[in-house]
């Protein structure tokens, strides 16, 4: 609340009079503290994100070598270049065919393109069922159950992402970005290995490493 104080000062009359303001801060303390509560009461708390780790399967009926390949055909591994430049192999990697690596872009006809190419079954169910939580009205926790239930199809493909050094913090990001909207919901994030180094640079030299190998071998 603001308060005029008029000062006299004793001095003649037409003279103009001084007045000093002051202002009172206490109703807005008062108003401070009751916004605070408002908000601390009603904010939503962000939920911590979390990424599903796929265990081995517990099944004996089944021998390590048919358990690595059926791991090995749903996997793509993506390298993460520098310059914006992204790589890819389905499988696992062959280091004699240097065309085996792929280059794509992080553009919506590339990376994208590819993943939802390799996941199309997951992602049409999660259309048909984005579909059916609207014409139903589905609930939110019963939408999510089911969602997990169709991303963790034995067909969808497992993604393991590795970052060269000379890529950026935001490839790392838009490739993540990439696995959500792709319905990917098996990912890794591991660090790059020597093997996957010399493919990208055997790439770029058109195989000319793998040349290289075959002629000191004959």
């Amino acid at each position: 609340m603001a308060e005029v104080q008029q000062k006299d000062g004793g001095k003649k009359k037409g003279k103009q009079k001084k007045m000093n303001i002051r202002v009172d801060f206490t109703p807005m303390v008062d108003m401070n503290m009751l916004l605070l509560t408002f908000f601390m009461l009603c904010t939503t708390m962000s939920k911590p994100q979390t990424m599903e780790i796929s265990m081995p399967s517990n099944d004996k009926t089944l021998t390590e070598q048919e358990r690595d390949k059926v791991a090995a055909s749903r996997a793509i591994t993506i390298i993460l270049g520098g310059e914006d430049r992204v790589y890819y192999y389905t499988g696992e990697p062959n280091y004699e065919d240097w065309t085996s690596l792929q280059e794509t872009s992080y553009a919506d006809d590339g990376l994208r393109a590819m993943l939802l190419g390799r996941n199309q079954e997951v992602v049409a169910k999660i259309r048909e069922l984005k579909k059916e939580k609207i014409d139903t009205g589905m609930s939110d926790e019963e939408y999510d159950k089911r969602a997990g239930e169709i991303k963790d199809a034995k067909t969808a493909p497992i993604v393991i992402i590795k970052a060269t050094d000379d890529s950026t913090y935001k490839n790392l990001v838009d490739a993540l970005d990439e696995m959500h909207i792709c319905s990917i919901n098996k990912y890794a994030i591991v660090d790059i290995t020597e093997g996957d180094e010399w493919l990208v640079e055997n790439y770029e030299k058109k195989g000319e490493l793998t040349d290289q190998i075959d002629r000191d071998q004959m």
